[in-house]
């Protein structure tokens, strides 16, 4: 599995670790990214949108504020966000601990 810390991504604040758990092989071309992501305290993933694919998380632990297409709400472990083909979103980290999420894009 390869890990990668990602400055500034997608215009974000600090850096996200990404380890990816499947590489592009594996996929088979049905997914672009399967991979548990982790945004330490005072890190964002900056707003990006998606276009012909659709992006899931899942939280693991942590807590953090998500922007839905500019719509901001609290997400907490045990709860997914669904990102749909055309729309956008945005991840940061509003507590004291890291915020860890598995995230899946899936082509549409």
């Amino acid at each position: 599995m390869k890990t990668e810390r990602i400055e500034n991504m997608c215009g974000g604040n600090g850096h996200v670790i990404i380890k990816h758990i499947l590489d592009e092989a594996e996929m088979k071309g049905k997914c672009r990214l399967y991979a548990q992501v982790t945004i330490e305290p005072g890190c964002s993933l900056g707003y990006h949108e998606h276009h012909g694919e659709s992006e899931i998380y899942y939280i693991l632990s942590g807590s953090g504020i998500y922007s839905d297409n500019g719509e901001l709400r609290m997400v907490k472990a045990g709860e997914k966000t669904v990102t749909p083909d055309g729309k956008g979103h945005a991840l940061s980290n509003s507590g004291n601990e890291d915020l860890v999420f598995m995230a899946l894009i899936i082509k549409d």
